[in-house]
């Protein structure tokens, strides 16, 4: 009899707990995701609903209306600057890909005993705050003549995702077996052909890490986009709803929120669908590399 009960108490201890963690779960998303829904009910709201302090701030007191999303969409700007933030996100992360696998791979396979020490100082070139880096690099792009073009964007925003991405991609190459590439070499392949036949099929979920958290980096960047950039055609989401929804004391808030929303929403759908990849992508890249 007295094992039955331990049993059973340990069984409802278990039960317990796992109500215990679902319940902490779903509390830790509700408070993740108030924002962003608080964001989709201020989007839709009537002026009139929304000065109002009597009326609840999370819900409609009067009927919602779509002509502040009409509005952002056909008297803003912003269809350009999602357009500027999706090519500019795009281009860096091309470049990313192009600097950092490589340079990734050399250091993970690199049997030299400061490939670790070098692979520490980029990353802590991520470290280094853009203030710092500010008016050295608008020198750089007042010598290439890029002032006020996205091209200048292209070019600096790399210096922010490079860093972060060969440490880790080095990381994930770390993990990667070498044999398996030994193997490929004693088969004939180059050490270039190892590299792209079977290292990189092998490196997807790293790679996935990289596009995402190298995008991600560009779309919230604010400082060099509002340094380099100044015309409106130019600008980018980060900048451009902010200052061109924002006139003097005047907020346009109901147009700012559906600005978020209409941005989240496609990143999220995005991210949910390369979720797996990336967690796996992020732990692998975890592995410290000596």
């Amino acid at each position: 009899m007295i094992p039955a009960r331990r049993a059973e108490r340990a069984r409802r201890r278990q039960r317990l707990g796992g109500v215990a963690v679902h319940a902490a779960a779903y509390a830790a998303a509700l408070l993740g995701a108030g924002p962003f829904l608080w964001s989709m009910i201020t989007a839709v709201k009537l002026n009139r609903d929304l000065y109002d302090p009597s009326h609840s701030p999370f819900w409609f007191n009067a009927p919602p209306t779509a002509d502040h999303l009409a509005y952002l969409w056909r008297h803003t700007a912003f269809p350009t600057f999602a357009w500027n933030t999706l090519w500019i996100g795009a281009a860096v992360v091309a470049v990313t890909l192009l600097l950092a696998t490589p340079t990734g791979y050399a250091l993970a396979r690199l049997q030299r005993p400061w490939a670790g020490r070098l692979g520490m100082a980029i990353f802590l070139c991520y470290l280094v705050p853009p203030s710092v880096l500010f008016l050295p690099l608008s020198r750089l792009v007042a010598a290439v003549g890029l002032q006020d073009s996205d091209w200048a964007l292209v070019l600096i925003y790399p210096t922010l995702t490079v860093p972060v991405s060969v440490w880790l991609m080095m990381g994930f190459f770390s993990a990667i077996p070498a044999q398996v590439e030994e193997q490929a070499l004693v088969d004939g392949c180059t050490r270039f052909a190892a590299f792209r036949r079977v290292a990189l099929p092998l490196a997807v979920p790293g790679l996935v890490a990289v596009v995402v958290l190298s995008f991600v980096l560009c779309a919230s960047e604010y400082l060099y986009a509002i340094a380099f950039v100044s015309p409106t055609a130019g600008k980018v989401v980060s900048t451009g709803i902010p200052t061109e929804l924002i006139s003097g004391d005047l907020f346009y808030w109901q147009s700012l929120q559906g600005a978020v929303v209409f941005v989240a929403v496609p990143i999220a759908v995005v991210f949910n669908l390369l979720l797996k990849r990336f967690v796996a992508g992020f732990t692998a890249g975890a592995v410290t590399v000596g």
